[in-house]
């Protein structure tokens, strides 16, 4: 059990989100599932208001056998793995995690199959997962094996040490090379699956601060790359800004593409880089585009390609202007 003293007046969630530099939803499944002691006294209620010199007791969740819902009949990529972290490339369609709604096998799924340790503070549901992909995005995916290691990792989302460099092949080029894209999102009143940018901005309820970066790789044929990067990570969030631009993923049907020639997003999460929590190591690891992509990318010159795909390309292109 950790032990704090509030220094100044503040939620308990807000509080501890500060201390322990984890998000204040992680905070609510724990303080839910756990219960937090004030004064030794029990509370389950996120908005409690803590006074000065009052003591926080937080106990962590133990670690129990998880198991999964859905048999697995498909076979993930490793693309890095030690005792602390797992980097997956996932294929598209695949769901990340159960809900509800799901009624077939996830990649959380398949990771208990695996029998993988995997840490817990997101819930079973979530086990091992520090962020997600939507179920046509394919593309690199962290996993931490243990709470020490989700913890270290949850902190570098928070400070952006931590984020991943996209690719997306869509239906017209960027007006401009280089694009920053800081429109605020929220859930759409017409279609609830779906996330829209409100003319109000930050100021109408429910709308929630998002700020992306794009940049125009290759177009030629009709066929268009871009590279994309998050600076906050919304639920799609590149989705929804590219739409804002009268510009559409391939695919993407619920953001306004119009054909229906692809079987998902042609969005991929092509690079993801953190510090490693045990060696302090800054790591790039990067995940392989799955056949769909690359047979698309057949209508650019190989050699100009590889250059526009590599790590020092992408990441110069995006350190020019952000």
């Amino acid at each position: 059990m950790q032990k704090y003293i509030a220094d100044e007046q503040s939620r308990v969630d807000v509080f501890l989100s500060k201390k322990l530099k984890i998000s204040r939803n992680q905070i609510e499944s724990l303080i839910k599932e756990q219960g937090i002691l004030i004064n030794d006294i029990l509370h389950k209620k996120t908005s409690f208001k803590l006074k000065p010199n009052d003591v926080i007791k937080l106990k962590f969740p133990e670690k129990k056998e998880l198991n999964q819902s859905f048999d697995v009949d498909f076979d993930v990529e490793i693309l890095y793995e030690d005792e602390d972290i797992l980097v997956l490339n996932k294929p598209p369609n695949l769901v990340v995690h159960g809900a509800d709604t799901v009624r077939e096998a996830t990649l959380v799924d398949f990771l208990l199959q695996k029998n993988y340790s995997l840490s817990n503070l997101n819930g079973e549901l979530r086990a091992g997962l520090l962020h997600r992909l939507d179920k046509g995005t394919s593309g690199a995916i962290v996993i931490a094996k243990n709470n020490e290691a989700h913890n270290f990792l949850a902190k570098q989302l928070l400070d952006k040490s931590m984020g991943r460099f996209y690719l997306a092949l869509i239906d017209l080029p960027l007006k401009d090379d280089k694009m920053i894209v800081d429109k605020a999102l929220l859930r759409s009143n017409s279609n609830r699956l779906k996330k829209t940018v409100p003319k109000e901005g930050l100021s109408l309820k429910g709308a929630k601060e998002a700020k992306s970066a794009f940049v125009n790789l290759l177009s030629e044929n009709g066929v268009n790359l871009i590279a994309a990067k998050l600076f906050t990570g919304r639920t799609h969030q590149i989705r929804a800004h590219l739409e804002s631009l009268n510009r559409h993923i391939l695919g993407d049907a619920l953001y306004g593409y119009k054909q229906e020639s692809f079987k998902r997003v042609m969005l991929h999460a092509y690079f993801v880089y953190f510090i490693h929590p045990k060696s302090g190591e800054k790591l790039f690891v990067k995940a392989p585009l799955f056949d769909d992509f690359n047979q698309i990318l057949m209508n650019f010159d190989k050699g100009i390609l590889d250059e526009k795909l590599s790590l020092s390309y992408i990441c110069s292109s995006f350190d020019s202007f952000i």
